[in-house]
């Protein structure tokens, strides 16, 4: 029987971001880091992997053919309709269906346990569970103190854009952090170039919180 580890997340971004994390956290068991797109949805977003995890991962919990699961998602804004309380209940109504309760402050990561022995099954909504924001934000929580300056360049300079920005407001957090690591020495927009050595603080409370998230959701085979 195949035993899979899964963390899902929302996009290909988010993907490559957190393959790199895995890697270099070094977690005692491997992790495959999953998009809705795997799980036969015609699109990757948010509300994808809500469905991946109805119509694909909670069965397959069941079955075994997943062993553990784990879900990323934004809090995404309030005025758009998203926001942390909004991510949390649109979560805990699908997982309460099915028999999960949740067990843990929000702070740390949530854990959502099971009555018939069922692996917990953890979520994380970014950037701290708790406030408004995606992926990108819990990077800005988690800079290095080094790396302070220049991500404060990067928001001037989009500040300074001639004319309005072409991208929409609500991904104001993707520019600036695009732009802060296209001025790395090794300049690229890929969001997994943020887990190179010295452009986090690994000291940081989120980064320490994220971690201690990912070894309690996934812990060594007993």
């Amino acid at each position: 029987m195949s035993q899979i580890n899964i963390l899902l997340v929302e996009g290909e971004a988010d993907r490559s971001f957190f393959e790199a994390l895995c890697k270099h956290l070094e977690l005692p068991v491997v992790v495959k880091i999953a998009t809705p797109r795997d799980a036969g949805q015609y699109k990757n977003s948010k509300e994808a992997a809500f469905a991946a995890v109805e119509k694909t991962y909670l069965s397959q919990l069941t079955d075994g053919q997943t062993e553990r699961l784990a879900i990323v998602v934004d809090a995404d804004r309030v005025a758009d309709g998203g926001g942390f309380d909004n991510t949390l209940a649109k979560l805990t109504q699908l997982l309460t269906g099915k028999g999960y309760v949740l067990s843990t402050p929000a702070s740390q990561g949530l854990v959502f346990t099971h009555g018939d022995g069922l692996h917990d099954l953890g979520a994380w909504i970014m950037p701290n569970n708790a406030d408004e924001g995606a992926l990108e934000h819990w990077i800005q929580l988690n800079l290095h103190a080094d790396e302070a300056a220049l991500m404060q360049h990067a928001c001037c300079s989009i500040d300074q854009i001639p004319h309005a920005p072409k991208f929409k407001t609500t991904r104001r957090s993707k520019a600036e952090v695009s732009t802060w690591l296209a001025w790395q020495s090794e300049p690229d927009h890929g969001l997994w170039q943020a887990v190179k050595p010295g452009l986090l603080d690994e000291s940081a409370p989120q980064f320490l919180a994220l971690k201690a998230w990912l070894v309690q959701i996934f812990p060594v085979a007993k």
